[in-house]
């Protein structure tokens, strides 16, 4: 039985919450830049544009592109998750980890601060720390409980 842990709602949250403040902010600047008149008679004194209109001009086409990278993001990490099969630890579908190589797993900080370090040795033979988090996967504490009864 393969336990799974999907990207977190946090994860996907905070990125949407980027988006939102990117686009809304981006608006702003574009009302202000664009058809505010008020604001623009304001900031162009002598018929010529000042820093801050040239900015709330041009900062918008830079804020969607923002947007546009947190949502290219977004579809990225959509399908990232955690299985703990069997025999191995599989993270992201590309990384496995058998769970003989793991040599020791520090869960002194997952009650508090939501992460675990384990170590594993690598097919060359070099020891690796890897860091998985609650900020990063949800359902964490059964692949941690099925993790540290398979090296028991």
């Amino acid at each position: 039985m393969a336990i799974v842990a999907p990207v977190s709602k946090y994860k996907i949250k905070t990125n949407l919450i980027y988006i939102a403040v990117c686009l809304a902010f981006a608006a702003w600047l574009a009302y202000d830049g664009y058809l505010n008149k008020s604001f623009i008679e304001k900031h162009s004194p002598e018929g010529k544009p000042d820093g801050t209109l040239a900015f709330n001009q041009k900062a918008p086409v830079y804020l969607v592109g923002l947007a546009a990278i947190f949502g290219v993001y977004l579809v990225i990490i959509r399908n990232k998750k955690v299985v703990a099969e069997d025999n191995a630890l599989i993270i992201n579908g590309k990384d496995t980890i058998n769970y003989d190589s793991i040599q020791k797993i520090d869960k002194t900080d997952f009650d508090s601060k939501g992460h675990f370090t384990f170590t594993y040795k690598a097919g060359d033979g070099k020891e690796i720390d890897r860091k998985i988090s609650d900020r990063d996967y949800e359902n964490l504490r059964p692949v941690l409980d099925h993790l540290v009864s398979k090296i028991s």
